[in-house]
């Protein structure tokens, strides 16, 4: 779509509302196929838009890709805000484990590309892993560390109760197939309520809260 004679504030939009649905598209594309195995007319297709458009707005597989890593990473730490404004750990590790499941239930294939990026040695996102990630997680460690030294929740290893929530909460997107197979269909939303309801009472009584 050639937009190139309309307002500067609506060529912004347009331009944002196509990379958010190439984005889209290519999340879905490389959960199900992989890397290896999306190709850019796969998902060119999936968008809906010309092979060409794709390539205006991410030159190569490899840019795209890291771009679709890299929004899933940044919803993921979006979801420590929710940690970070609590007064205490039942409202902060509470409020963190909704929305780790709200973002399975909302975000399922970035999640997977995100674990088969992982599973497969980190080829593209290790610098996160080793800078954003390792400051991120040992920042949460030292607050639920100064919980535990003020007596408000069970002594617990920081790093296996974020590992822990991480397992719980992003098995429902990355099993989101075996899921729908035992529970006879995808889940409703009173299965998504209940399974938060579930997995944050459960790490909650583990810690004491």
């Amino acid at each position: 779509m050639d937009d190139s004679a309309a307002p500067l504030g609506r060529r912004e939009a347009n331009r944002r509302e196509i990379e958010a649905q190439i984005l889209a598209a290519a999340e879905t594309v490389f959960a199900e196929a992989g890397f290896g195995g999306a190709t850019m007319q796969l998902i060119a297709e999936m968008a809906g838009l010309p092979k060409a458009n794709l390539h205006y707005y991410f030159p190569t597989k490899e840019a795209l890709y890291r771009r679709v890593v890299e929004r899933i990473f940044l919803i993921w730490l979006e979801a420590a805000e929710h940690f970070d404004a609590a007064e205490g750990p039942a409202a902060g590790i509470g409020a963190y484990i909704d929305a780790k499941m709200e973002i399975s239930r909302r975000h399922p294939s970035g999640s997977k590309v995100w674990a088969a990026e992982v599973m497969h040695g980190a080829p593209v996102v290790q610098d996160y892993l080793e800078t954003t990630l390792r400051s991120w997680t040992e920042d949460r460690q030292a607050v639920i560390r100064r919980w535990i030294a003020e007596g408000r929740m069970a002594p617990v290893d920081p790093r296996h109760l974020m590992w822990m929530i991480w397992a719980a909460t992003q098995h429902y997107a990355d099993f989101g197939h075996q899921i729908e197979v035992l529970n006879g269909g995808p889940l409703s939303d009173a299965d998504w309520q209940a399974a938060k309801d579930s997995v944050r009472g459960m790490i909650l009584r583990g810690l004491g809260l």
